[in-house]
């Protein structure tokens, strides 16, 4: 990484190190730590497929290690951020915002367009999954038209006809990101790209592996954990398990490296195939590092420590952002259809 990835990077960790820390326990505190972040111009991300992908997922990988809770809020905020960019929509001064597209079944936003021109829309119904709802100023959301299109709209949370409720929110892990259900009743929005536009950009699947850099970030930071204490200790069963760790976190980065490299090679490609992989591998290889840390360390740092409680909270939470099974089949139709011996080195 050079130039104004590395100053950026570093200017994060440098922020967060100021920070007094455990502090993030509830979605207020959360809120005004994002607001601190974008006060300092640390949510001026690089655009995903501009040529410093990975520097930008560097950044969410910083904040991942530092809160997990934060950088979901975070990761959220500069997604839409990119989307907006990407769309050539202007967002308003000192906005946070938060980027909804979950769709199930029970929970659905309707559009009507209204009286006045220029893509103004009034939403109707219930969106789910809504991190950030109570703290941020504004949500970026999938919702549908009358014609039965997917539609992105820019929604100002304080205003008449937004409800943010309590429900849907039972968590412990990730618990400060208050992911609720907001209801819309006749609420002003604006449109954001063309119908179906969220799916098609080329983004949407970029964007999708700056989830795993958070995972990444993450389990970097429980590594270290079981670094430091190997170095100060001369146990061989801790010492074996500081050695499966290193293995995952090295072969989660290396994929996070080669996935961006291709992103930024191929800007406007279809990334599905290369971004599925390193989801893949990059849950497993978190996963393999919480059970390695839990087995070497024991109960300290789930009952002692409160960063790493939280964080061995956090991350399993976090991680179910994979759809686990049902995205390894994806994987596995797109698998089959490569050449033969598109393995060989």
């Amino acid at each position: 990484m050079t130039g104004g990835g590395t100053r950026l990077v570093e200017r994060l960790g440098a922020l967060l190190n100021e920070w007094p820390h455990p502090t993030l326990h509830h979605p207020e505190t959360l809120g005004h730590a994002l607001q601190g972040l974008c006060a300092a111009g640390l949510d001026q991300l690089p655009q995903p497929g501009g040529g410093r992908t990975l520097q930008r997922w560097q950044a969410l990988a910083t904040v991942a290690a530092w809160d997990l809770s934060l950088c979901k809020l975070y990761e959220g905020h500069t997604d839409a951020l990119a989307i907006l960019a990407h769309f050539g929509a202007q967002a308003p001064e000192h906005a946070t915002w938060g980027m909804w597209a979950a769709e199930p079944p029970q929970a659905r936003v309707t559009l009507m367009a209204a009286e006045q021109h220029g893509g103004s829309v009034r939403l109707h119904g219930r969106k789910a999954w809504c991190s950030g709802a109570k703290v941020l100023s504004h949500g970026l959301l999938t919702a549908w038209n009358a014609e039965g299109e997917q539609q992105l709209v820019a929604v100002a949370l304080v205003q008449p006809g937004v409800q943010i409720t309590n429900d849907g929110w039972q968590a412990v892990g990730m618990a400060a990101t208050g992911s609720v259900e907001i209801r819309f009743d006749d609420a002003h929005g604006q449109l954001i790209g063309p119908p179906g536009g969220y799916l098609a950009r080329p983004g949407f699947w970029q964007g999708g592996a700056g989830i795993a850099a958070c995972w990444y970030g993450a389990a970097s930071r429980l590594g270290e954990a079981l670094r430091r204490h190997c170095s100060e200790r001369d146990e061989p069963h801790a010492l074996a398990h500081l050695g499966h760790v290193d293995c995952a976190l090295t072969a989660a980065a290396s994929a996070l490296r080669d996935c961006a490299a291709w992103i930024d090679a191929n800007p406007t490609a279809d990334a599905e195939l290369p971004v599925r992989r390193v989801r893949a591998i990059v849950e497993h290889r978190a996963t393999t590092v919480i059970d390695h840390v839990g087995r070497a360390l024991g109960a300290a740092p789930y009952c002692r420590d409160a960063v790493l409680a939280r964080l061995l909270a956090d991350l399993p939470v976090f991680l179910r952002q994979s759809h686990a099974e049902r995205d390894l089949a994806a994987l596995g139709v797109l698998a089959a259809r490569q050449p033969q011996e598109s393995w060989m080195l």
